[in-house]
């Protein structure tokens, strides 16, 4: 496994959408772990392929430090609720805005064994759902912020945030 360098901001292939993942391979495999190694490394609560140069549909996603998630081809089949929080994003470095998005979001991917699932989540977890799947179209949070781009937001107080 490897740590990847994340696409910064400006970068076409964050602009471009991502293409469906159709059978596994060991490449796809190994794509997903060094994903899961970069997330971690950069203290991220998420990641999209395309924020490490791939153009697939694969996120992978932890918002408490011990529950991860890889969804591959994820579909928003549901949302409800509101929500307004600070966000951040692996590819817009040390840098965080004010996004108000839905405050539960319903999902439905397939695993890394390629067998569908849904997944539910509320607050931190929906909103990074949500961001992640965005990335997949070729979208960035930075195009929903309420009040402009400023400084640097810190993920594991976004975490203490939501025990709260």
């Amino acid at each position: 496994m490897a740590i990847r360098n994340v696409r910064i901001m400006g970068d076409e292939v964050l602009t471009k959408r991502c293409k469906e993942v159709t059978i596994m391979t060991p490449r796809i495999k190994t794509l997903i772990d060094d994903m899961i190694d970069t997330m971690y490394e950069a203290n991220g609560v998420g990641l999209a392929a395309c924020q490490v140069g791939v153009l697939k549909r694969i996120v992978v996603i932890d918002t408490t430090g011990d529950e991860l998630y890889v969804l591959i081809n994820p579909e928003i089949v549901a949302t409800d609720g509101e929500q307004e929080g600070y966000e951040g994003c692996l590819s817009v470095p040390d840098k965080s805005g004010w996004v108000k998005r839905p405050n539960y979001v319903k999902v439905k991917a397939l695993d890394e064994n390629l067998k569908p699932f849904e997944l539910e989540g509320e607050g931190l977890l929906a909103r990074a759902i949500l961001h992640e799947c965005e990335h997949l179209d070729g979208h960035l949070y930075v195009e929903h912020v309420n009040g402009g781009v400023n400084g640097l937001v810190n993920n594991d107080q976004l975490r203490e945030e939501e025990d709260e």
